[in-house]
């Protein structure tokens, strides 16, 4: 049964501290980067497993072996600072040697969303205008589809076997020296400079790519080892994606500096993950999004109690799910916390307040300025008073939430994207002083008395109805309370001779499910202008890599039955019921002949 040691049990003070501790001496000397670090624990660690998955294991002495082997391979190339070399391969222990060694002789490595093809990939990829893409052998042929978008001077190869014909990094750098490059053949880069670019999920839009700079690396990898004391005794389950900043550096990055084993799967998997997780003799999970709640949804499994996890981590775990995962899987410790890859602030829960994103205690106010600013849903932009300047919230009052830009480096600095114009549009100016200058998160959060923050609504997914801010992630979890239900998604929609937008809900369901059931436990749980008017029911709810619902397109294809398939179905509050959304009633709604 799982238990925490009582080293290990909270004390939220101790946790703030190590993590103070950790993060203290970088930037001391600008040289010392991650791959630098991971140099060092090889020697200190050696025969010690660093990374294990795919059918292989690395040790921390290999590690950093194929690290120096993928930096001689970049310089063979004659890849040297300012150079961007696209990885677009699925999770695999030589995932991390290949971006480290790189990132170690100065080359910018992008992280691509392995679930992208055609126009898209081709998208991402020409984003970084890499001079080389490396794709592991499941995702070549995709790779190779779209080599003609690419530029003829980009270099194609492939890690692993795989059905193109591309060269073959793994067998290239096989053949290099296992010692690092002399100092003499590169130049080593900065903290100050970039180190990898990771894309933000494209739930709306085109993706873009964040830049990461090598002392955020340092920083998140170092003070999330401190919040979670790791040890080289621990063990981190990692089932979410190497491309994305959580799975490839805060789970990977933490657990490799504190001297621990990163057990890498390539993906989640509801009815094996406590079977895996026990035999692997995991102490740390890193979760995302919904997978907690997958889990509770899942039925009993015979070794969901007998592992010896001692903390999950991560960001997404609501409130609903989070009690009830802890007490039904014995999970000692939750650590969840609020952060994004282009963010310059983040927050924690080291307390472990239900349903909290966390908070930023007193000693540290000074150095991470927040605020929540009144955010006109409407006009889709924070309010400004007469003279021009934002208003801060009340206690519990939700707004945007905003992080000052406070230097031109350093923890509050914003590194952007890759394109310039994306960036401007983060920063937001004149906020409470002429010349200040804050990140815009996008996020609705609210925040308690006791300086608890708790998220509330994406600003683009929240919307008004009947003169009512509705928020989309509220209304989905009482949505996904009701009986029978497995999932939902809710978004705004707009009525003919209405103002604002209407809710409308997808759900996934089981074979139990009844609308006049769901329409009692709405009635019941929220007010009037917060029920969905439209229900549609679907097969599945598309995802991104990172869990993320992808709500665009359903939102566009609204309750049009000419272009939606699905039941959809009409809340008639006069007849107290759902009704079939049908051709004929669709024209009379359309005619704005109906009293909603």
């Amino acid at each position: 049964m799982a238990a925490g040691s009582d080293e290990h049990k909270r004390s939220p003070l101790k946790a703030w501290m190590r993590a103070l501790e950790r993060t203290a001496a970088i930037g001391r000397d600008p040289a010392v980067t991650l791959p630098v670090v991971i140099s060092r624990l090889a020697e200190r660690f050696g025969d010690a497993p660093a990374l294990a998955g795919g059918g292989s294991e690395l040790s921390y002495r290999e590690l950093g072996a194929a690290c120096n082997r993928y930096a001689h391979w970049g310089l063979a190339q004659g890849l040297s600072g300012g150079d961007v070399v696209a990885l677009f391969m699925a999770n695999h222990p030589q995932y991390l040697p290949i971006w480290l060694g790189l990132t170690g002789i100065g080359v910018s490595v992008a992280l691509v969303n392995t679930n992208l093809t055609g126009a898209l990939l081709a998208h991402s990829l020409n984003l970084v205008k890499p001079r080389h893409v490396v794709a592991g052998g499941s995702l070549a042929a995709a790779l190779e589809a779209v080599r003609p978008q690419l530029g003829a001077q980009v270099g194609c190869w492939m890690s692993g076997a795989g059905a193109a014909a591309l060269p073959r990094l793994d067998l290239a750098a096989a053949q290099l020296p296992e010692q690092p490059p002399p100092p003499a053949s590169f130049r080593a880069p900065t903290l100050s400079e970039r180190a990898l670019c990771i894309y933000t999920s494209g739930t709306t839009g085109l993706p873009k790519a964040a830049n990461v700079s090598h002392l955020r690396l340092m920083q998140w990898s170092h003070w999330f080892a401190g919040l979670i004391d790791v040890r080289p005794a621990d063990r981190m389950y990692n089932c979410l994606p190497l491309y994305h900043s959580v799975g490839g550096v805060v789970a990977a990055g933490a657990t490799l500096v504190g001297g621990g084993t990163l057990v890498l799967r390539e993906r989640f998997s509801a009815s094996t993950f406590w079977q895996d997780v026990a035999s692997e003799r995991c102490t740390l999970f890193q979760y995302i999004g919904e997978l907690c709640r997958y889990l509770l949804n899942s039925p009993p499994h015979p070794q969901e109690r007998r592992h010896t996890l001692r903390l999950a981590c991560g960001n997404g775990l609501r409130a609903d799910v989070w009690t009830e995962f802890q007490q039904r899987f014995g999970v000692p410790e939750i650590l969840e916390y609020y952060a994004s890859t282009e963010g310059n602030f983040s927050l924690y829960n080291c307390e472990g307040r239900v349903g909290a994103i966390g908070r930023i205690p007193p000693f540290l106010a000074h150095r991470v300025p927040v605020a929540l600013v009144r955010y006109d849903v409407g006009a889709e932009a924070p309010l400004r008073d007469a003279s021009g300047r934002c208003e801060r919230c009340g206690p519990n009052e939700a707004g945007e939430a905003l992080g000052q830009i406070l230097a031109t480096s350093g923890a509050t600095h914003f590194e952007g994207y890759t394109d310039p114009a994306a960036s401007a549009r983060k920063v937001l100016r004149d906020v409470f002083e002429p010349g200040d200058a804050w990140y815009r998160t996008g996020d609705l959060m609210r925040q308690d008395a006791q300086g608890f923050f708790y998220f509330v609504d994406r600003v683009g997914d929240t919307f008004r109805w009947k003169g009512e801010n509705v928020s989309t992630t509220e209304v989905a979890g009482v949505i996904a309370a009701c009986p029978h239900v497995i999932d939902a998604a809710v978004y705004g929609v707009v009525v003919p001779n209405s103002d604002g937008r209407a809710g409308m809900a997808a759900l996934t369901v089981s074979g139990e499910f009844a609308l006049p059931e769901l329409r009692r436990h709405l009635a019941a749980a929220l007010p009037g202008y917060a029920r969905p008017l439209f229900i549609r029911i679907v097969g599945a709810l598309e995802l991104t890599g990172t869990f993320k619902q992808r709500k665009q397109q359903l939102a566009l294809e609204g309750y049009d039955v000419a272009r939606v398939a699905d039941p959809l179905y009409l809340d008639d509050a006069a007849a107290g019921e759902y009704r079939p959304l049908d051709a004929a009633l669709h024209r009379r709604l359309v005619a704005g002949e109906l009293r909603l």
